[in-house]
């Protein structure tokens, strides 16, 4: 009897101690100080307050509990039951409408989101020329857009050819996913636009953005994507960035490179110019293929080879086919993930575009040459260059 009593007094205090830990961990886990933001197979298995929400041509406005929600009697409504000839048999909730159509010189707003939150990732298949499609998001009501592209560029297919391309930033996958990871913060609204700039094509667009709404940091700045082209690139010396004013951080680069001689076309250094510097750059680098984390040419016993790694790669080799597609293009990336370039007050970037000539001197080039450039900065930033029209955005 004395032992059962003693037994019985140690589970009574065990449970009690058991109960009040069990209530002090809940009651700390309901503060869930993790934002949502930055996960990775470390962070997992935190739990946050972070709510996630998800735009696509099936739920236009993210809100919860109204996907799917297109109904067949809207045909005749543009953008609103695109496929409601082949759900006619099964109505409403079964893939009424998946995707939209933009007609030539129209501008759609694919996604309008109220924050705080962040952009998490961006899928997207268009259909037709991807140079004449211009991708821009607008941060917070702002006029002029902290992105603005050809989609096809800004996933890496500046060529207009599907090739497979495996990064942490940026996939694109079979037959032609694109695929956006970079993290797009926003504190009070985001919007994003697509314009169909084809003079006479409709283009077809399945897309989905996924984000989350949560606490954003204070020291969080915007993400920030601009396209420029030199075509072909008469001073031999390429600007990728310039007029980049504001506190921030450089993340990477994609180059879209046609070359229009003979021999070895990626000699050139690129150069980081920060913070005032004038006439020389702080960060100078010794050769194309050295930047983009290659060597010798990206050449191993007489070929190009093509690379994708998580930060860098030669993703894209257009080799000539003996009849109309005559010149050699190029597909590179940089993500600066682990090794951002940071600036207190304004940035420019440059590469040469540097190839050989008889004697073994160095040869400059006036190649084809377009590019993005990623970065993220405070606001307000400074308007980027007008876009061309469709004309000097062809590949030809």
């Amino acid at each position: 009897m004395k032992t059962l009593y003693y037994f019985w007094r140690r589970y009574c205090r065990t449970g009690i101690f058991v109960t009040a830990a069990f209530f002090a961990v809940s009651t700390y886990a309901q503060n869930y100080p993790y934002n949502g933001l930055d996960s990775h197979m470390g962070n997992l298995y935190r739990l946050s307050n972070a709510r996630t929400r998800s735009i696509s041509p099936e739920n236009f406005t993210g809100e919860k509990g109204k996907g799917g929600m297109a109904d067949l009697k809207d045909r005749d409504k543009q953008n609103t039951a695109n496929a409601s000839n082949a759900a006619r048999d099964l109505g409403q909730g079964w893939k009424v409408n998946p995707y939209i159509r933009i007609e030539p010189g129209q501008t759609f707003t694919i996604a309008e989101m109220e924050g705080p939150g962040a952009i998490q990732h961006i899928w997207m298949t268009p259909t037709g020329n991807w140079r004449f499609t211009i991708m821009r998001i607008y941060w917070d009501d702002e006029k002029e857009p902290s992105v603005e592209c050809p989609v096809g560029d800004f996933f890496g297919m500046g060529w207009g050819v599907y090739a497979p391309l495996n990064s942490l930033a940026i996939c694109v996958n079979p037959g032609s996913a694109f695929n956006c990871y970079w993290t797009m913060p926003f504190r009070k609204k985001c919007k994003i636009t697509m314009e169909n700039i084809n003079d006479k094509d409709a283009m077809t667009l399945y897309y989905q953005i996924d984000y989350t709404l949560t606490d954003v940091p204070a020291d969080a700045a915007y993400f920030h994507a601009q396209w420029r082209r030199s075509n072909p690139n008469a001073t031999s010396d390429y600007t990728i960035a310039d007029r980049i004013r504001g506190k921030g951080h450089y993340v990477g680069v994609y180059l879209a490179w046609g070359v229009n001689n003979n021999g070895w076309w990626g000699e050139g250094e690129i150069k980081f110019f920060m913070d005032g510097d004038t006439p020389f750059p702080t960060i100078c680098g010794t050769g194309t293929e050295d930047y983009f984390c290659g060597s010798y040419n990206f050449d191993r016993e007489g070929q190009y080879k093509e690379f994708c790694t998580p930060y860098s790669g030669l993703s894209q080799v257009i080799r000539p086919d003996g009849t109309y597609r005559s010149q050699q293009r190029f597909g590179m990336y940089r993500w600066h993930i682990t090794d951002p370039i940071r600036f207190e007050k304004d940035l420019k970037v440059t590469i040469q575009d540097l190839g050989w000539r008889h004697g073994g001197r160095y040869l400059p080039q006036q190649s084809d040459i377009a590019s993005v450039v990623f970065w993220y900065q405070t606001e307000p930033h400074n308007p980027f260059p007008k876009l061309p029209s469709w004309e000097a955005l062809e590949v030809n």
